[in-house]
């Protein structure tokens, strides 16, 4: 059976998904949905990150891309706020816990890079196209 190549695209990214919504799931599990207002948003999280990562094996499409920066960019903003000045109440320090903390935040970030190499070269294209279309009207 040969994969199709938009799911081998999707796969990493869908990988870094899939990581951070275990996380989130086994923390909530463990100990954080006794902590108002966090702890539902750790299941939501959990619940989101791997439905965008099965989605995106499914269909590799722009929207579960953009869903999935959110969630990226989400995650990395409460984990900052909550290491700095809080967030609902809640504060951590450092990389605790360990070693949910760190690799929540390594998949957030590989995610973020896998989504934007992509759009990068995309619109450096998009820009060469548009350059040659100008000098062949010249």
């Amino acid at each position: 059976m040969k994969i199709p190549r938009r799911t081998l695209e999707a796969l990493p990214l869908s990988i870094c998904l899939a990581t951070s919504g275990y996380i989130h799931a086994q923390l909530y599990v463990r100990s954080y949905h006794f902590i108002p207002t966090i702890g539902p948003s750790f299941h939501w999280d959990a619940a989101a990150s791997m439905a965008v990562a099965v989605l995106l094996l499914i269909r590799n499409a722009g929207v579960l891309r953009i869903l999935a920066a959110g969630l990226c960019l989400s995650g990395l903003g409460g984990f900052t706020l909550s290491r700095t000045v809080g967030l609902f109440g809640f504060t951590e320090r450092g990389w605790q816990p360990s070693p949910q903390a760190p690799l929540s935040v390594v998949a957030w970030v590989a995610a973020l890079v896998l989504l934007l190499v992509p759009a990068i070269r995309q619109f450096r294209e998009h820009q060469d196209a548009g350059e040659h279309v100008a000098v062949g009207h010249q």
